[in-house]
């Protein structure tokens, strides 16, 4: 998750770290919390993966990190906020960052420029919001396939309230591509954590692949319909036959309203 919370860092001696009544304490190092803390350690990672695999794109970088993680805490119980509630994707990511796993991923999500840009176009920009995002005003009117479904390494969904009853509901598919990075062939199997009051459909449940940088592709159908309001979270899990790799993606149902913490 890029770990941002509890950094050891180091700070300017002079300046002031805690007051004591009137007594101003300084320290050569302290904690530190936060995005500015997570940054470096997720840049340091993945300058470490380009080193080690000069041939992957940047969205392969990103999904080596996201799908080998560890999910859970030392204890191997779910990770928690400070409030003892279990934390969800959207607080805490994929998981714990390990770059050995990272390293050797099996397989990736990958993603080139061009889809990139279809997910731009699939936003109904502007010509000027469209050249804020892809720094270009070239692609423009280069969107004969629009797409909102980038091959990203986890999933989203929304859902909304219906008329009657006021249950939330919902189903929604989404077309994901793996691309074997692996040494040679390998057979993959998925695992499947549902969300509560949900079913999670993978088609085909088994990908095979017979060489290194194959893709096959997969489609993710989510069914919701329940009672509780709030986000819902489970996970897809890709296991090699063999058990040595397994490429997880988180999954998030949830809505604008929780996304952006309004009810808080």
């Amino acid at each position: 998750m890029a770990p941002g919370a509890l950094i050891l860092a180091a700070v300017p001696p002079n300046i002031p770290s805690v007051s004591i009544e009137n007594l101003q304490l300084t320290t050569d190092y302290e904690l530190k919390s936060g995005t500015s803390m997570a940054a470096p350690h997720a840049a340091g990672i993945a300058a470490m993966l380009k080193g080690a695999h000069p041939d992957w794109s940047p969205s392969a970088i990103r999904s080596a990190m996201m799908t080998t993680v560890n999910h859970l805490n030392s204890a191997q119980k779910p990770i928690t906020e400070d409030d003892n509630m279990v934390a969800s994707p959207l607080g805490i990511g994929s998981g714990h960052v390990d770059p050995n796993r990272a390293l050797d991923p099996g397989l990736v999500y990958d993603a080139t420029p061009q889809d990139y840009i279809n997910l731009i176009c699939s936003l109904n920009f502007t010509e000027e919001q469209f050249k804020t995002f892809a720094r270009s005003s070239t692609n423009y009117d280069n969107c004969s396939n629009p797409s909102a479904d980038l091959n990203y390494p986890s999933f989203i969904a929304f859902y909304s309230y219906s008329q009657e009853g006021n249950y939330p509901w919902l189903e929604q598919k989404f077309k994901r591509t793996l691309t074997n990075v692996g040494k040679g062939g390998a057979t993959y199997r998925v695992k499947i954590e549902n969300p509560t009051n949900s079913t999670i459909s993978v088609s085909p449940q088994t990908l095979v692949f017979m060489n290194k940088n194959e893709k096959q592709s997969y489609t993710l159908t989510i069914r919701y319909r329940g009672d509780e309001k709030g986000g819902q979270d489970g996970s897809i899990t890709w296991v090699e036959k063999n058990g040595n790799h397994s490429v997880r993606s988180p999954i998030v149902l949830t809505t604008t309203v929780d996304l952006w913490g309004a009810e808080d």
